[in-house]
């Protein structure tokens, strides 16, 4: 297999082509003075599967363009088969229409992806709000990997909590609380979110609802696979503290991280903030590379 990294994920190509014992094919991404892109694909790929590791984040628009031209450049030279290794699924959440003419942005990218030649897709804990499933956005294959347990287990070895209890800060976290406190043999909770919409502008309130668990002197980690502004993981962590609370981390799979999410969680009482490296950040200490290659050994 051949593995290319696209300019947002140059390192973690490097690392997924490591777990695969290969080395990442060269690739030559240039901006003319105009600002638009030259690519130019270093490797014979006829008749040879293909992985293309792009994240799609902070400037998506761009990199999901560079992801199509590579991907069409890569089937006009021959390749037997173009697999999309999204770690960061961009536009995810916009999976329905609250109001007549808003767009379907994730169904406008999976088409996008399949015309230029995708034939199948991975991404890494996918933020849906409804459809549940990412296969259920793309008509190709495609399959949502987990980086929990790995950050379980990171937390498990380096953090060593003592009689933890994980919390999600909202009920589609849940489903991430839960493979964390698997991986730590703890319980589980979770808070409940109340979205506001109105015409253009959506807000949130959380309801302090943790179903009476119990938190005095006890170890907490909170899981969620976004942090972006840091609000809600910040409001969670003061209500925890206030039950008596001991240390509190925070795990999460994709660090968005606007600015002064991290001083924000940190102000609140949190001492570690642990993520992955779908997003390079100061705080991703886990890598995702071991999942994705595993996934696409078991594809080939």
């Amino acid at each position: 297999m051949i593995i290319l990294g696209g300019s947002a994920s140059t390192s973690l190509a490097e690392k997924v082509a490591k777990e695969l014992g290969e080395m990442p094919a060269e690739i030559e991404i240039k901006r003319f003075p105009d600002g638009e892109k030259y690519i130019r694909i270093h490797e014979d790929v006829k008749g040879k599967d293909v992985a293309i590791v792009q994240s799609l984040y902070r400037s998506p628009d761009e990199y999901i363009f560079e992801y199509l031209i590579i991907a069409d450049t890569v089937r006009d030279m021959g390749a037997s088969s173009i697999t999309g290794v999204i770690p960061y699924l961009a536009y995810a959440r916009q999976d329905s229409r609250f109001y007549p003419g808003e767009a379907l942005t994730s169904a406008s990218v999976a088409k996008l992806f399949e015309a230029a030649g995708t034939t199948s897709v991975l991404t890494v804990d996918c933020h849906l709000h409804r459809l549940g499933d990412v296969s259920r956005v793309f008509k190709v294959p495609a399959k949502n990997l987990s980086a929990m347990p790995s950050l379980g287990k990171y937390v498990r070895e380096n953090l060593s909590p003592r009689n933890p209890i994980v919390v999600a800060p909202d009920e589609e976290a849940e489903q991430w609380a839960g493979t964390v406190a698997k991986e730590l043999d703890a319980e589980h909770t979770h808070f409940t979110k109340r979205r506001i919409r109105e015409e253009g502008q959506t807000s949130s309130r959380l309801e302090l609802d943790t179903r009476n668990a119990e938190f005095k002197g006890r170890d907490v980690v909170f899981a969620d696979d976004i942090i972006s502004t840091g609000g809600t993981i910040a409001q969670a962590a003061r209500a925890c503290k206030k039950k008596g609370a001991k240390r509190m981390f925070v795990v999460c799979t994709h660090p968005v991280l606007a600015k002064g999410a991290i001083k924000l969680v940190k102000a609140a009482g949190v001492s570690k903030i642990i993520a992955t490296d779908t997003i390079p950040s100061p705080i991703s200490k886990v890598s995702v590379a071991p999942v994705l290659a595993a996934a696409l050994k078991n594809s080939s």
